[in-house]
């Protein structure tokens, strides 16, 4: 992921049938709260086995919708029999948008934004990874969060 600038990879099985995806976020998290070296982590114990995913014949809208319910940045395309083909992001969505439309869409990744940065709800059951996969309270452990003053909030922080 380092090598390459991404921040997602999907999970196959032997078939090649989409049954995963792991963030960058999920191994740092899996790394933190097992204790353990990366190479001892198996990619199943780190990865989100819920995936939202959309098809090639989805349109952009489509997609972006789902993006904003599910409040995740990627989303995997899938072919016919759920292979993956792609990843969509986010950044893709808004350097395709333009014209006449700008305006409405950018209201649109605005809330998307605003949906994605929202703080996960806790429930009874657990909690929501980043890929919006439910997680016991026992396997979700998180460090503290650090107070930041507006002022000192970085530009990037959209990301």
């Amino acid at each position: 992921m380092w090598d390459h600038d991404c921040g997602c990879a999907t999970v196959v099985d032997a078939h090649g049938k989409l049954i995963g995806i792991i963030t960058d976020r999920d191994i740092c998290m899996a790394a933190y709260t097992q204790g353990t070296p990366l190479e001892a982590i198996a990619i199943e114990r780190a990865m989100s086995p819920k995936v939202i995913s959309c098809i090639r014949t989805d349109d952009l809208d489509t997609a972006h919708r789902l993006m904003r319910t599910h409040e995740i940045h990627r989303i995997p395309v899938v072919d016919s029999r759920g292979r993956p083909i792609g990843i969509l992001s986010l950044s893709d969505v808004i350097n395709h948008w333009h014209g006449d439309r700008a305006t409405g869409q950018a209201v649109e990744i605005a809330a998307t934004f605003s949906a994605i940065r929202r703080r996960r709800e806790h429930t009874a059951a657990g909690t929501a990874s980043s890929n919006g996969a439910a997680k016991s309270a026992r396997d979700s452990i998180k460090a503290p969060r650090k107070k930041r003053s507006s002022a000192s909030r970085p530009l990037d922080d959209l990301r």
